[in-house]
């Protein structure tokens, strides 16, 4: 698939986002007044920054309240609902928090489920593709969210949990790349079942379909070099995981906080690079591309 810069800000940002939301939801940190509103400044930047960077990717822009309407089968649709509702939730319960002094426990549990669910629905949009087979596994959504708790609770300052939760997307990320540079020989798809010309014997291209590149091509189609792509997923685990998990062990400074939050998001970014350019989608068999 190509990377286009808009769904990979829109992944990035919104994943942090709404992970440090799920746990300003749970009060942690437990703060309030104008601490507490820098924090959801944050987060609120992050989550809707996010968001508004995918409407780029989107041909007509304004037709994305439409959306909102087929909630029934778009996950899309899922997404944003979820989305609006989780920041509808967590406004009221930071305007309680830093304005009132009060702390609606219900609201900022509602809220923290809301954004666990808004990152889940956006997982979900590429694990349903069943014709690119990298995202079509399990481990997509849990890559997205161990992503977003483990870059939430950085965010937070939750050192004890962040450390555990950088392991398990660690894991998660390792599990994922083994699996997906598997996954579209496993998923049994060649030229005869893209063309639909299998059940008559074997299938070759003779001649590419044209000459010229089109919509498909430049969408659907990005080769990595092997080499390539195993340097970025050095780069991106030692900025994302590693990196950080060293900084959090050393003695405790708000530089270093920052320094392990600013290379997580780096590695984080790097790694969503990937998620897109590797993508292998069955219609490149068609262009023999694949």
């Amino acid at each position: 698939m190509h990377p286009a810069p808009s769904v990979i800000v829109f992944t990035t940002l919104s994943g942090l986002g709404f992970g440090l939301l799920f746990f300003l939801g749970l009060g942690l940190p437990d703060v309030s007044g104008w601490v507490a509103f820098v924090f959801f400044a944050i987060a609120y930047g992050l989550s809707v920054g996010g968001l508004m960077a995918s409407t780029f990717h989107l041909g007509h822009p304004e037709r994305a309240l439409k959306a909102f309407t087929q909630w029934r089968s778009s996950w899309l649709s899922r997404e944003g609902w979820c989305a609006v509702l989780a920041l509808i939730a967590m406004g009221l319960y930071a305007i309680g928090i830093i304005f009132l002094g009060q702390r609606w426990e219900i609201l900022g549990v509602l809220g923290s489920l809301l954004s666990l669910a808004t990152v889940f629905t956006t997982s979900m949009i590429y694990t349903q593709l069943k014709t690119i087979p990298r995202w079509n596994m399990k481990l997509t959504p849990a890559m997205f969210l161990s992503f977003s708790l483990a870059g939430g609770a950085l965010l937070a300052g939750q050192t004890r949990v962040a450390l555990p939760l950088l392991l398990i997307a660690a894991l998660v990320q390792i599990l994922y790349w083994r699996q997906g540079d598997r996954a579209f020989a496993a998923s049994g798809t060649d030229l005869g079942t893209a063309t639909g010309l299998g059940a008559r014997g074997s299938v070759r291209a003779f001649e590419p379909p044209h000459t010229g590149t089109n919509y498909l091509l430049r969408e659907f189609v990005h080769v990595v070099g092997r080499k390539h792509a195993e340097k970025l997923r050095v780069i991106s685990f030692v900025l994302a995981f590693f990196l950080p998990v060293v900084l959090l062990l050393i003695p405790f400074s708000h530089f270093f906080a920052l320094m392990a939050v600013l290379s997580h998001l780096a590695g984080i970014a790097t790694s969503r690079w990937l998620f897109f350019a590797q993508a292998e989608h069955v219609v490149g068999l068609y262009y023999g591309k694949r």
